[in-house]
């Protein structure tokens, strides 16, 4: 296995282990046994903290291993809820320190400027000092500006993002990756094949046009080669369900240097693309020249999602939708815009985007939405 930055290159995300603990103790001490030493898992994955403690503890293994998990952010509502929750953490674990701590899917400054007013930097400060916690860092599913602002209001340790190369110039992007790397922070990608739709679920066309390409690769293998050919990433999780898909991710990250792949292959990608993308509703780079909207309507990544809900499918789409909207203090979602037509002005695809919006809004901000939202910020962005 190749090391950078002491992360193995190919990591293990845990949030897709099977439930079967027999099953997922096979995949996670194979994986151990072939150098992989990242494994990240969450509060809020049912019962995924637990599980991988139990196995690291049963099968003494928890030093051989660097474990990341994330504080859930938006259910912290005081000081004391910090240590609340990072000791449920601790004992679902079966350890006494968290390699790599993450405030999950932080979304903005603003969000992290009420953690600081709640004394979170105090408490990183007693954690980082006791040895609590070795590095901090935080996972992120919005556009880049944002991205680039949280990147700069506090010394981060690393940072995870999904990236592959269909969101190449959305969410982070690689805008953001290579801000981020150009501050010597450690770059962890996530979703390197949008939870396995590049993999198994592409349309019919770019399978075929994958599959007449030589060299021959599987359309996972392109989409893992995409992403450590670049320099500026750390590793790759992928939540490797099978011991088949462990060993053959092996095999590829152990083949695949940095700066490997030639223009031919760059062609291909930009060709594959194409194909995947003649189901995309709405023709929008993620260039952001159209923010900020006025009403807080974060555009890209309405329309991100959008077309997330028909490339890929449904839930995928609107999951993100809910990650990336509802998320922050204030709703940044479709329903927000006041049809002022001010962001027209500067699209360069000259999308007619309030028209848009109102397409995004009819798909995705039906009562559930509403439901959760409500949930998200009476339940867990209430401030006591």
């Amino acid at each position: 296995m190749r090391y950078k930055n002491n992360l193995s290159t190919l990591s293990f995300g845990c949030m897709r282990l099977p439930k079967n603990i027999l099953e997922s103790e096979k995949l996670i001490l194979h994986a151990i046994n072939c150098g992989i030493n990242y494994f990240d898992t969450a509060y809020i994955y049912p019962g995924n903290e637990e599980q991988l403690g139990k196995i690291l503890e049963q099968n003494n293994c928890r030093n051989k291993i660097k474990i990341a998990t994330k504080l859930p952010h938006y259910m912290i509502k005081k000081n004391e809820d910090l240590d609340k929750y990072f000791q449920i953490q601790l004992k679902r674990l079966r350890t006494d320190y968290i390699d790599y701590y993450l405030m999950h899917m932080l979304p903005d400054a603003e969000t992290w400027q009420r953690l600081e007013s709640l004394g979170i930097l105090e408490w990183l400060e007693g954690k980082k000092k006791s040895g609590a916690i070795k590095k901090i860092g935080f996972s992120y599913h919005g556009g880049s500006k944002n991205f680039i602002e949280l990147i700069d209001i506090y010394p981060w340790e690393f940072t995870q993002v999904q990236y592959n190369y269909m969101d190449e110039h959305s969410q982070a992007g690689r805008l953001g990756i290579e801000y981020a790397a150009s501050k010597e922070i450690p770059v962890l990608i996530m979703e390197p094949l949008r939870g396995g739709l590049l993999a198994n679920n592409l349309p019919s066309s770019a399978q075929s046009f994958i599959n007449s390409y030589t060299p021959k690769r599987s359309a996972a293998e392109w989409a893992l080669r995409w992403l450590w050919n670049q320099p500026a990433i750390t590793t790759i999780l992928s939540g490797m369900k099978t011991m088949d898909m462990l060993d053959e991710n092996i095999r590829i990250a152990n083949n695949t240097d940095e700066n490997s792949s030639n223009p031919n292959d760059f062609k291909f990608y930009e060709k594959l693309k194409e194909e995947i993308n003649k189901d995309i509703k709405v023709g929008c780079t993620g260039c952001s020249y159209c923010m900020p909207c006025p009403f807080g309507v974060n555009i890209p990544a309405c329309f991100r999602c959008y077309n997330a809900s028909y490339s890929d499918n449904y839930f995928k789409g609107i999951k993100e939708y809910i990650m990336t909207t509802a998320f922050s203090k204030d709703l940044s979602s479709a329903g927000q815009c006041r049809q002022c037509g001010k962001c027209i002005e500067h699209c360069p695809q000259s999308i007619k985007i309030p028209d848009q919006l109102n397409n995004v809004r009819h798909r995705f901000e039906h009562p559930i939405f509403k439901g959760l939202r409500w949930f998200i910020k009476h339940k867990m962005l209430r401030q006591k």
